[in-house]
């Protein structure tokens, strides 16, 4: 007999069963569980469990909470960058251990992640209020990682979080400036400290923490390129200077005349700054937007909040400095660039991205397309 089974209770039953031998010690293994139900639960859970030692598939039986297995999870991502370990720890502390901490990790079902969506999005948030379907998503992926690793380390059978989709996230409108806007943001910004940030937004497109850890040695003015090598993030642990995630974000980005024209009086504009405070030549390494004219990094967070100030002082549409981003990507979708080279200017790891965001913005071209094989055809004929 590999197996047997006992009676423990009205409802309650031992299953006991051989696993093998220990290849340390040399003795036999033996494994104990209990299950609730009927005999016949426990003769199909013994069953089951036979057979996934068979299949190689046996994971041996354990007590570990939910909560306990993320603490020990959280503490060997080392490859984890600093801002995504900052995030994964808020949303297992917020979101996750709450409601599942106290779970036995081995006995953790489907049910449970179905009923903890329902939950979060009800009250998840830390002050008891709705969670947004897109941030239940959010702490859905981190415990879908974890146990996905919980599965290749044999601790659980199977991934229960694969079993159950996250809410549906509505699509959202991008926020794009009209040319009209664009022309105001620009007039109304003339002369400010934000203006040169702001055309070189409008102009490459970049995000914000690439544009404050820019340097002028990226910079060349004379043949109107930039290139894009590093990104500035906020932790709390500070602000730090970062590779970008893929290859496609290290990138050369060609400038037009008017981005070049508003960076070139920007430099000359920090240059008789910095020899009016006595601070002599500017270092090739200097930020093109530091938070001083000693050079600091530029907090992104007080930038956004700057931004935001300034929209509302000079009376300008209420839109992120994001959308700066958006309104590039639209302007040259508009000028019928392809996404490969959309891709490429705006550093996604590869054109599938750009069309999950930008797709509904291209055009149908399907009736030129048929026009076009018409005319090839005619050729032949």
């Amino acid at each position: 007999m590999r197996g047997n089974i006992t009676r423990r209770g009205k409802h309650s039953w031992r299953i006991k069963y051989d696993t093998g031998i220990d290849p340390t010690t040399g003795r036999r293994q033996t494994a104990y569980v209990t299950i609730q139900g009927t005999k016949q639960d426990a003769q199909q859970e013994l069953t089951r469990r036979l057979a996934a030692l068979d299949r190689g598939e046996h994971v041996a039986s354990s007590r570990q909470k939910v909560g306990e297995y993320l603490d020990e999870w959280l503490r060997n991502q080392h490859s984890l960058a600093p801002k995504t370990a900052e995030r994964y720890r808020e949303l297992i502390k917020v979101q996750i251990k709450p409601h599942l901490g106290a779970h036995v990790l081995q006995k953790l079902r489907p049910a449970h992640i179905a009923s903890w969506h329902t939950t979060l999005l009800a009250m998840g948030r830390s002050d008891g209020g709705a969670l947004s379907p897109r941030t239940v998503g959010h702490a859905h992926r981190v415990l879908r990682k974890a146990l996905a690793d919980a599965v290749r380390l044999e601790t659980v059978v199977r991934n229960v979080c694969s079993s159950v989709a996250p809410p549906k996230v509505e699509d959202q409108e991008l926020e794009i400036l009209t040319a009209p806007q664009v022309s105001e943001v620009s007039r109304k910004l003339y002369g400010r400290a934000l203006y040169p940030i702001a055309m070189l937004a409008f102009a490459s497109g970049m995000r914000r923490g690439e544009l404050l850890a820019i340097r002028w040695m990226d910079i060349d003015l004379d043949n109107a390129v930039l290139r894009v090598e590093r990104s500035l993030e906020q932790t709390k642990a500070g602000l730090r200077f970062k590779a970008p995630k893929t290859k496609r974000g290290r990138r050369s980005i060609t400038l037009p005349d008017t981005a070049v024209t508003a960076l070139r009086a920007h430099r000359r504009q920090q240059l008789e700054q910095r020899i009016a405070l006595g601070l002599g030549r500017m270092p090739n390494d200097a930020l093109v937007f530091p938070a001083s004219p000693t050079g600091e990094p530029r907090s992104p967070r007080c930038f956004t909040k700057e931004w935001g100030r300034t929209m509302g002082v000079l009376n300008l549409p209420p839109v992120t400095f994001h959308s700066l981003r958006h309104t590039h990507a639209s302007a040259l979708i508009a000028a019928k660039i392809d996404v490969l080279t959309l891709s490429r200017r705006l550093g996604h790891a590869s054109p599938t991205v750009t069309l999950n965001v930008y797709g509904h913005l291209f055009v149908n071209t399907d009736d030129a397309a048929a026009s076009a094989i018409d005319r090839a055809l005619g050729e032949l004929s």
